[in-house]
């Protein structure tokens, strides 16, 4: 007795081989040409019985599978069950695809089983063909199917149709709940279905304790089976006598909704749960024709899009939690009474799944996290290049195999900067440009274009910053057009050059150097806060224009840097700063994970408390506001003074780590 198989490189496929094997007979494997690979692969993993593997090279697209007169002749008669299990499950695929390999494949291997005289037509078919029915599906239901818009529903249906309704030979047909990885190992190909919902635990993981209380809402319903299960319930099924022209139903005969199941997961995972899971009756006072119009809005549907896509979620996946049905087993259970064959409780093998998809399908597996590969051959402005963060960021850049272009006011400093790159193996240009005056502005950006053809990055580095009360500001509103000046006017402009050609390249990344205080506005600093919240408040605006062509916008909400901006200030020696290198490493950050905002974990605090308590916030930032004088320049004198700092003024600056006062 010998086995013809379709999708046997396939995730169910390779398993149920691996169940033939275990019975006489050969397992003949339909594969195209170029998928040999693959062939080669199943017969390594089953290396003890590879002999018995015989690859039979078509198409599922073409008559007959695309095997001519003298293969089918060989097999003619000697195939007692044919297992037709090649199907497109990819909600992102065209429904032309779907229609092709789901539809006019299953009458084509419908087409070759007869031909070749197989015993019985055994089709893999999913509990999809139930469409979206209200109520119970049972397995002798079939044309009661409900709502079969979507592609796969409906390919799915149609293909289970024509083994019922063209197959002229016995047929059997299976329909698999949605199918996970095997029950003992967690072994699955590809992430879909249930596993959507495992990069948003990993990232509630990442961001909350286990302990920590969500609120979910209980939604859909859903079937969820192990492979394992699936492949063993067929196999002893089609061995079975007095099964033909019947549906099985492979599925759990418990059903699960949308927050029952993310709490399985949770667990396993050591993330939160969702302690309190709202029915999604009590919406029901929101007439549902509101609902579908509001939903097929393209303003909606894009923000639909980018959520779901944070999520790693197609956008059709939505669909499921809208899906109701509920699937009877009972005819299942009665064939396979006395195997010992039968669905294992989620909860027994959650962990295993979990643990596999962590370790081998986790998508931030494979993102390239290399600065390298995130920057190399790109060309990089980075304006106050010549010292401080500029440099340290430069240096990192460089040394990562970007062009970097370097501006500044001072010509000797750029060179020594251009050196200090070059010792690394990096490759660096400078131009000397007062960001202050907007002409110098203009001149520069368009020099590095036709020098070196586009800006693939552009770094807000150059600034000013003015430490000086208010109250000893009344006559010196010059420090507000100064640092205006320089920190808003002077990166917006430069921002404004290089967009039309990231625009039209769709293909971009402006990072703003800007400060902890605009998260925690500082006593003293109002004049640099004021522009660097001014350049902030520009860029989450353009970023809202710009996101849906691929040009990013970053803040970084620096921290104290021992730079030469702070010198002046003499208090600042006994303060904890980050050095330039340090602060690279926010910079390299925003390269490679393109985010907003980039805030440190103190940052994070003051913005939550500004937000949540600012009275109490702003009392708070009085105290180092008190307990510090204004530096020597701002009172006017040439030189700073040295200055003493008393214990408390340590202690303080050391409890306020980063924060400028």
């Amino acid at each position: 007795m010998s086995y013809f198989v379709t999708g046997a490189t396939g995730f169910i496929g390779k398993f149920l081989v691996e169940k033939l094997l275990q019975r006489e007979g050969l397992v003949y494997v339909l594969a195209r040409r170029e998928s040999q690979h693959k062939v080669d692969a199943l017969k390594e993993r089953y290396a003890m019985a590879a002999d018995r593997i015989v690859p039979v090279y078509g198409d599922l697209s073409e008559p007959l599978l695309g095997l001519d007169e003298g293969e089918r002749q060989k097999m003619r008669g000697q195939v007692k069950h044919f297992f037709h299990v090649a199907a497109i499950y990819d909600l992102n695929a065209s429904a032309e695809s779907q229609q092709i390999a789901n539809v006019e494949g299953t009458r084509n291997a419908v087409a070759c089983a007869q031909d070749i005289e197989a015993g019985c037509f055994q089709h893999v078919s999913s509990i999809a063909v139930g469409g979206k029915y209200q109520g119970t599906f049972r397995e002798g239901m079939f044309e009661e199917a409900g709502d079969l818009a979507h592609p796969y529903f409906r390919t799915k249906h149609d293909s289970e149709a024509i083994v019922r309704k063209e197959c002229e030979i016995p047929w059997r047909v299976y329909r698999p709940a949605s199918v996970v990885g095997h029950s003992e190992t967690g072994e699955i190909d590809k992430a879909d279905g249930p596993y959507y919902s495992f990069q948003t635990l990993s990232k509630l993981r990442k961001a909350l304790p286990p302990w920590f209380p969500l609120i979910g809402v209980d939604m859909g319903s859903f079937n969820i089976v192990p492979v394992d299960y699936v492949v063993s319930a067929m196999d002893y099924i089609a061995h079975k006598e007095d099964c033909d022209s019947r549906a099985f139903h492979l599925t759990n005969p418990d059903h699960y909704g949308a927050g029952e199941m993310m709490n399985i997961f949770a667990e396993a995972a050591k993330a939160p749960r969702f302690a309190l899971r709202l029915d999604t009756n009590i919406f029901s006072f929101i007439p549902s024709n509101l609902v579908s119009m509001l939903s097929k809005l393209p303003p909606v549907k894009r923000m639909m899009a980018t959520a779901m896509e944070s999520i790693g979620m197609p956008v059709d996946a939505t669909m499921f939690f809208t899906w109701n049905t509920k699937f009877d087993n009972r005819e299942t259970e009665i064939a396979l009474r006395g195997s010992g064959i039968e669905v294992p409780e989620l909860k027994s093998y959650a962990t295993r799944l979990w643990d596999y998809w962590e370790r081998n399908l986790d998508p931030e597996l494979f993102i390239d996290r290399s600065l390298a590969g995130n920057i190399g051959g790109k060309v990089v402005i980075i304006t106050g290049g010549g010292t401080g963060i500029g440099l340290a960021s430069a240096i990192r850049l460089g040394e990562a195999g970007a062009k970097v272009i370097l501006s500044g006011r001072t010509m000797e400093t750029l060179e020594d900067a251009k050196r200090r790159v070059a010792e690394v193996g990096g490759e660096a240009h400078i131009y000397q440009c007062d960001a202050s005056v907007m002409e110098a502005c203009d001149a520069f950006i368009d020099q590095v274009i036709a020098d070196h053809g586009r800006v693939d990055v552009l770094i807000n580095n150059a600034g000013r910053s003015i430490r000086r009360a208010v109250e000893h500001s009344y006559d010196r509103f010059h420090d507000f057009e100064r640092t205006m000046q320089i920190n808003y006017f002077g990166a917006l402009r430069l921002s404004l050059r290089v967009l039309p050609g990231m625009t039209e390249r769709r293909s971009g990344h402006i990072i703003n150097i800007s400060s902890m205080g605009v998260v925690g506005p500082p006593a003293r600093f109002s004049s640099y806060i004021a522009s660097k919240s001014a350049l902030e408040g520009w860029t989450r605006c353009a970023e809202a224009e710009f996101c849906n062509r691929n040009i990013a916008f970053t803040n970084i909400n620096m921290p104290l840097v021992r730079t030469p901006m702070i010198g002046p200030t003499a208090i600042y020696d006994v303060a904890p700063t980050l050095s330039p290198e340090q602060a690279a490493d926010m910079v390299v950050d925003a390269v490679i994970n393109r985010p907003s905002r980039i805030v440190t974990g103190m940052g994070r605090m003051f913005q939550i408390w500004h937000l949540v308590a600012p009275k109490l916030a702003a009392t708070a930032m009085n105290i180092p506001f008190s307990m510090f004088d204004e530096s020597a320049l701002s009172k006017g004198m040439k030189k700073p003074e040295k200055v003493e700092a008393s214990s408390e003024q340590v202690a303080i600056a050391a409890l306020m780590k980063g924060v400028h006062f």
